[in-house]
C-alpha cells in the first residue's frame, strides 16, 4: 500500500488503477468509509474506459493519518451546533471540508498531477465540489454522486435511513458485521446485497476499524456550511449522479447541486439508492467517462 504525505501532518493511503498516462480520475470516498468502497473491479471499470484511477482514504480513514487526539462527543457536539453556540462547536472539531479537499489536491501534487477529474461521492461529493470551488485550476471536471450542497432545506435523511446512520456498530468483529446490514435502509431496493454489505464491513473492520473518526468527519460536514454560493459561480464541468432511491440524501441534493453549478447535467437513475450497485456500474461508469471526453475535447 503506497502512502503520500498531502498536506502539513497528514499521510494518504492511496492506489492506482491503469495507465498512467491515460487523464487522471481522483475518486473521494464519503463518510466514515474507505477507500475500498470503491471496488476495484468498479476502479477497473474506470481505467478500461481511458483512465488513470487513484482511489484513497480520506484523513481519520483506513489507513490514512488519525486524529484521535481530538475526540468528538458527537451529542454534546450537535446539541452545540443546535444552540447556536458555533465558536464553541468549532472548538470540538479539528478540520473542516476544505481540509479534507486539500488533502485530495495534495495527494495529485505528491503524485505529479498538476489537474484531474474528480468525482466524489456522498460527503466524498461534499469534498469534491470544495476542491473545484477553491481551486477549479485543478480540476478537469466534476463528478457529485448522491450528495448535496450543505444547505439544510436539500438532501436530508428520511427518519429511518437516520436512525440507522446515528446507532452506534457493536464493538466486536461479528456484531460490527452484521450491523453492516442496516444500510439497506438506503441502499438500492432494486439490488439488495446483504452479503456484500457484510463482505465490505468484514474487511473494513480488518484493514482498519476507527468508529471514532466518524464524530470528527460529521463534525467537518456540519461545520462547513452551505456551498449554495460558490456553486452559483463554479465554471467547472459538471455532472451530478443522484438514485431516486436514495432514503440517506434525499434526491433533492442532488437536483439542486445541478440547479445551482451553470451548464451541469442531471443524471437520476430509477432503482438506485444511497450505493453504487454492480448491475448498475457500466450505466455511472460509462456516464463518467462521457462526461470526462467531452470536456478533454478541444
Amino acid at each position: 500500500m503506497p502512502f503520500a504525505d498531502a498536506s502539513p501532518g497528514v499521510t494518504l493511503a492511496y492506489e492506482t488503477f491503469g495507465d498512467p498516462a491515460d487523464p487522471p480520475v481522483l475518486l473521494v470516498m464519503g463518510y466514515a468509509a474507505q477507500l475500498i468502497a470503491w471496488e476495484e473491479d468498479f476502479c477497473r471499470a474506470l481505467a478500461d474506459r481511458g483512465h488513470y484511477v487513484i482511489r484513497y482514504d480520506n484523513r481519520d480513514s483506513g489507513l490514512s493519518t488519525t486524529f484521535d487526539e481530538h475526540p468528538v462527543d458527537v451529542g454534546r457536539f450537535m446539541a452545540t451546533v443546535e444552540a447556536g453556540d458555533l465558536d464553541a462547536a468549532r472548538a470540538m472539531v479539528p478540520y473542516r471540508l476544505r481540509d479534507m479537499a486539500a488533502d485530495g489536491l495534495g495527494l495529485l501534487t505528491a503524485l505529479g498531477i498538476e489537474r484531474a477529474h474528480v468525482v466524489g461521492t456522498s460527503m466524498g461529493g461534499m469534498i469534491a465540489q470544495t476542491m473545484a470551488i477553491e481551486h477549479p485550476e485543478r480540476v478537469l471536471t466534476l463528478t457529485s454522486m448522491m450528495s448535496s450542497t450543505g444547505e439544510r432545506a436539500y438532501g436530508q435523511s428520511t427518519p429511518e435511513a437516520l436512525a440507522a446512520l446515528s446507532r452506534p456498530a457493536p464493538a466486536d468483529r461479528a456484531g460490527y458485521i452484521a450491523a453492516a446490514e442496516r444500510a439497506l435502509v438506503w441502499s438500492s431496493r432494486r439490488y439488495p446485497d446483504p452479503a456484500g454489505l457484510r463482505d465490505l464491513a468484514a474487511r473494513g473492520y480488518d484493514r482498519a476499524h476507527r468508529p471514532e473518526a466518524a464524530g470528527r468527519q460529521l463534525g467537518a460536514i456540519v461545520l462547513s456550511g452551505s456551498r449554495a454560493d460558490a456553486l452559483r459561480t463554479l465554471r467547472v464541468p459538471t455532472l451530478v449522479i443522484h438514485g431516486l432511491d436514495d432514503t440517506l440524501i434525499d434526491p433533492s441534493g442532488g437536483r439542486r447541486t445541478a440547479e445551482l453549478v451553470p451548464g451541469a447535467e442531471l443524471l437520476l437513475i430509477p432503482g438506485m439508492g444511497h450505493d453504487r450497485p454492480r448491475e448498475l456500474w457500466p450505466l455511472i461508469t460509462g456516464a463518467i467517462a462521457d462526461h470526462t471526453r467531452r470536456a478533454e475535447r478541444p
